[in-house]
């Protein structure tokens, strides 16, 4: 989906698409993370990024969609939350390099190409100790899962991601793992999900 396709979804209602929430991988992953600066690249309507101000980071959250970035602000406001958001095109965004405690990658579904341009951005801009965190959906869920993408040139492993860590160089990966993710329909309970988590944390520097 394009800009202005993704745009036309964010407006088609004035709910939020997705939960108010933060992902429960996102959420778990986390806990126990001490807070510092944050970076969310597509943040969508903001759960993550609302709910990472409100345990005290600082958070900066980046989205090519104007409509979702209102609903995250709109979200913010409610949970009296800050968080600075910015609307860029993530091949275009440049984030400082080794500036963050946490970047965070949430569902960012784009061909392989343009993806390792971002996850290798997203892992340049990790500080010294600090967390590279994706979440995404994985290559299986397409055949064995439920819900999200159809189109598998989207979808990714872990190993995908570890390699590209690999080849940034310093990163020691915690965990890179196939998760399951319970999934509520309107006609049926008892869906899972298949997705992607990887996370890794940037060496001290000596």
């Amino acid at each position: 989906m394009d800009r202005a396709e993704w745009n036309e979804r964010y407006t088609e209602s004035d709910d939020l698409i997705w939960a108010e929430a933060p992902n429960r991988f996102v959420e778990s992953e986390c806990a126990g993370v001490t807070p510092g600066r944050a970076l969310d690249l597509a943040c969508g309507e903001g759960r993550n990024a609302v709910w990472l101000a409100t345990m005290g980071w600082e958070v900066t959250a980046v989205d090519w969609s104007d409509a979702a970035v209102e609903k995250g602000r709109a979200l913010a406001t409610r949970r009296g939350a800050r968080v600075d958001w910015a609307i860029a095109d993530l091949l275009d965004y440049q984030p400082t390099d080794a500036d963050y405690d946490l970047v965070l990658l949430s569902y960012l579904q784009i061909p392989p190409n343009d993806r390792a341009i971002i996850w290798r951005r997203a892992a340049a801009a990790v500080a010294p100790g600090g967390t590279f965190l994706l979440v995404g959906h994985h290559s299986r869920n397409l055949t064995e899962g439920w819900g999200g993408p159809r189109d598998p040139r989207v979808l990714y492993t872990p190993e995908d991601v570890v390699a590209v860590l690999d080849a940034s160089g310093g990163f020691e990966v915690v965990r890179a793992a196939e998760v399951l993710r319970a999934v509520e329909t309107d006609d049926e309970s008892g869906r899972v999900a298949i997705d992607c988590l990887v996370r890794a944390v940037r060496r001290e520097s000596r």
